[in-house]
């Protein structure tokens, strides 16, 4: 009776690291789908680790009187792994996050309307707020997660993978892989720059390019920096609308 038992338990494990090795494609496939639609502060390495936990414990958990296949399960539970980790990880609650899209959405419906840069008296019209209250939702939006011009800068060839700075790109730092795919989306980037207001440029010149802190930029500007948040804040959330078209 022992020996079986030893048999059975020695069959099973050489079952559950067969079926770990023959599933690990799922991880890396559910990974990058995720990793697309992600900005690139969330790291493809992470999401693999996570989906590789939830792909070992859908083996451990895994019941075929369920009448479910190993592999469905699998992919379930690899979902839901990378599903609590990116809730772990999000800096944003879900009012806040609802308060970058209504922005971001007025924004972009303001300048398809009429072909020019929103203002900030707009945009406030738009969402039903005051002037004081829309730069305390851009106060709070900084202060919740910084956002980033490096969220946009990803290959349209590989998503996934691609992890490369704003500051390197403006910089000439190319690889020869995503010159074409860089190119490209700087002369976007560009663009949407251009549609800008005089001060929102000088803050992207002085931030990307000059690298100066945004309270370095206050004194150059003679602004708070708690103004200077809040016009950087609402410069990527303008930006962002103005490149939905480019990635959809």
């Amino acid at each position: 009776m022992r020996l079986r038992y030893q048999e059975n338990k020695a069959d099973k494990a050489q079952w559950r690291e067969k079926s770990i090795i023959e599933y690990s494609y799922l991880v890396k496939h559910i990974a990058a789908r995720f990793s697309m639609r992600l900005p690139s502060s969330v790291f493809f390495d992470e999401l693999v680790s996570a989906g590789s936990l939830g792909l070992i414990d859908a083996v451990d958990k895994f019941d075929s009187s369920k009448h479910v296949s190993l592999k469905t399960y699998a992919q379930y539970r690899i979902k839901g792994a990378i599903l609590d980790e990116l809730r772990r990880k999000d800096t944003y609650s879900r009012s806040m996050r609802k308060k970058i899209q209504d922005i971001t959405r007025a924004v972009k419906t303001i300048e398809d309307s009429k072909g020019a840069p929103a203002t900030d008296e707009e945009i406030c019209r738009a969402l039903g707020v005051t002037l004081e209250a829309y730069y305390d939702m851009l106060t709070h939006i900084h202060r919740g997660s910084v956002l980033s011009l490096d969220d946009f800068i990803k290959t349209k060839k590989n998503e996934a993978y691609s992890k490369t700075s704003f500051q390197s790109n403006i910089k000439g730092d190319e690889t020869p892989v995503d010159l074409f795919d860089k190119k490209e989306l700087k002369s976007v980037l560009a663009d949407s720059i251009k549609t800008l207001t005089q001060k929102e440029q000088m803050v992207v010149s002085l931030y990307y390019y000059d690298e100066l802190t945004l309270k370095e930029i206050g004194e150059v500007l003679s602004l708070t920096e708690s103004r200077i948040c809040q016009i950087h804040t609402a410069i990527l959330t303008k930006l962002k609308a103005g490149l939905q078209d480019y990635f959809h």
